[in-house]
């Protein structure tokens, strides 16, 4: 069996003259194809990963959007609050239940 495979191979010094068994343009080869796999895995990680980023930052941007109106019809009601005895009122008989001294209230269920 050995003899057969000095046949095929060579003895060592004949492989080490050659340049071993497997040739190196084989060798390039390998190494070339390993090296796209590893920027190819690495490229669609990141695109993933800055497709969820941009995602998140759209859900934020839209979230800060409806603070800033909230906020803004706040404003309005506190100047409106602070202004209008009308709207204070309003607030106290809303909010408070509150009432004047000539009224009477009736509950109805």
């Amino acid at each position: 069996m050995q003899q057969i495979s000095m046949d095929i191979i060579g003895t060592r010094s004949e492989v080490r003259r050659r340049g071993g068994i497997i040739p190196s343009w084989v060798l390039f080869g390998i190494v070339l194809l390993a090296t796209s796999a590893v920027c190819v895995t690495v490229n669609m990680r990141t695109r993933a990963k800055v497709k969820i980023a941009s995602e998140q930052f759209a859900s934020m941007q839209s979230d800060v959007e409806s603070m800033r109106r909230a906020n803004q019809v706040l404003k309005s009601e506190i100047d409106q609050l602070q202004h209008n005895p009308r709207a204070i009122e309003s607030a106290a008989r809303s909010r408070l239940n509150m009432v004047r001294s000539n009224e009477f209230v009736v509950p109805v269920e």
